[in-house]
């Protein structure tokens, strides 16, 4: 217990560091592991092809940013949404939480009928922003077509599972991600290659595993969800017919996080577009390296989920106190887990590159890259925590996309492409620069974290 000074009054507040570490981790661990199993599904798609080739595996690399900035943009829109749902969970209110579900899922399906459009009616346009190799650009092409029906299986998927995890039945959605890894991988498996008497299929047969998952995503959330078991469980009818001061609130809380989330996958898309001009085999190595960083990175953002359903649960119950100790705590432990998983991927980071059917050349370029991820990983961690879940679960939103969606395109993109163009650096020398921008946004979160300005209550008067 501590006092502290709240109002003018004295107050006395319960605060348990054990039980705060006993339940980050029982909600952080499931949602890390659907977070691993979300990456290594878009690895496998990496890994997999990277045994055909080289341009195999560009391509795949290739097409995958549209999906990249499509899946970060959808998870920019649902983290403003998700404020809401930690908060009004904090507060038992069932009701409105699944308001907010249909809210979710009406924007995302207008949003996944835009990109699905454009993904098909523009596809080499887009694509050879990224490529001027014909033959990645044309396997890219195909990879991105077949796929694209993803975009509007993911608007029902994401805002089931995101309520699920902000009413803390983070067990559900990791069960769900291991079904659709495990089926993922075997018909990747089978299309690719032509086991069991199907064709092998190269490209296309990864992104028809990837789709076939999706589908098999879509049919067990929709059975979940309706279980009585399920804490947010109503009629379809519920989830519709929102007030209109709450879609306000939620359109002003998602907004920032959706630009927010744009910027930063927009950013990722130019340092491919800059990583390219290096060549071919730099670009295959940045992107096996990447593949096995973005396991990482999916954890991070899962981490912040985790963050973000505690501070947005304590603050729906209006507790600030609590909430400010709470997050010290969050904070030192996800330091110390990212310092740990950096060290242990330096010291994997040549296992990791050997995965790959690279050139020798390649695969050291690759070793050479992970490792630069590694060092900086607890940079990215620290990030992560604080704007995909502190800040977000205060409702900072506005802050959390200044800052981030600055660094990224005054600092990072642009020392991309200075590196590749002006500088002529190597790939891993190359990375390593653009890298030095996340110590600088490091340094401005953690001056409005120390602030407190970011604790709000969104749900106030609702």
């Amino acid at each position: 217990m501590y006092y502290c000074g709240c109002d003018s009054t004295i107050c006395l507040v319960d605060f348990d560091k054990k039980e705060v570490n006993r339940k980050l981790a029982r909600i952080a661990t499931p949602i890390a592991i659907q977070g691993v199993v979300t990456a290594t599904l878009s690895m496998v798609d990496n890994l997999m092809v990277g045994f055909l080739g080289e341009t195999e595996l560009a391509a795949v690399g290739v097409g995958g940013q549209l999906f990249m900035i499509h899946y970060l943009v959808l998870f920019g829109i649902l983290s403003g949404c998700a404020t809401f749902m930690a908060q009004f969970y904090g507060a038992k209110d069932m009701a409105n939480i699944r308001k907010v579900v249909g809210f979710g899922f009406s924007i995302l399906i207008a949003f996944g009928g835009l990109v699905f459009f454009l993904a098909n009616l523009f596809t080499e346009e887009i694509l050879s922003l990224y490529t001027k190799d014909p033959a990645v650009l044309e396997l890219a092409a195909q990879y991105v077509r077949i796929n694209s029906f993803s975009f509007l299986l993911l608007a029902f998927c994401a805002p089931m599972e995101m309520a699920f995890k902000a009413t803390q039945q983070v067990r559900i959605p990791m069960a769900i991600s291991a079904v659709v890894f495990s089926s993922n991988t075997l018909i990747n498996y089978i299309l690719i290659f032509g086991k069991f008497g199907m064709p092998a299929l190269g490209v296309a047969g990864a992104a028809i595993g990837t789709l076939s998952a999706r589908v098999l995503e879509v049919i067990l959330n929709a059975i979940l969800v309706t279980r009585k078991a399920n804490v947010f469980r109503g009629s379809v009818r519920s989830y519709f017919g929102w007030d209109r001061e709450l879609v306000r609130r939620i359109i002003k809380n998602a907004m920032p996080t959706t630009i927010n989330e744009f910027l930063w996958s927009f950013g990722q898309t130019m340092f491919v577009a800059a990583y390219n001009r290096i060549g071919t085999m730099a670009y295959a190595a940045y992107q096996a390296a990447n593949a096995v960083f973005n396991i990482f990175m999916f954890a991070t953002f899962s981490i912040g989920d985790a963050a973000l359903i505690l501070v947005g649960e304590k603050l729906g119950e209006g507790d600030k106190e609590y909430t400010w100790k709470m997050s010290n705590q969050i904070i030192k432990v996800l330091m110390f887990v990212g310092i740990t998983i950096g060290l242990i991927t330096v010291a994997l980071d040549k296992s990791f590159a050997s995965l790959f059917n690279l050139s020798d050349e390649g695969k050291v370029y690759t070793f050479y890259v992970l490792l630069v991820f590694s060092i900086t990983m607890p940079f990215d961690i620290f990030n992560g925590t604080l704007i995909a879940g502190i800040l977000r679960g205060g409702g900072d939103t506005r802050f959390a996309m200044i800052s981030e969606g600055l660094c990224i395109w005054l600092i990072a993109v642009p020392l991309a492409f200075i590196s590749v163009l002006v500088w002529n650096l190597p790939i891993h020398l190359a990375v390593l620069m653009t890298r030095l921008e996340t110590l600088i946004r490091g340094a401005i979160l953690l001056k409005r974290y120390l602030s407190k300005k970011w604790m709000n209550t969104v749900i106030e008067n609702l």
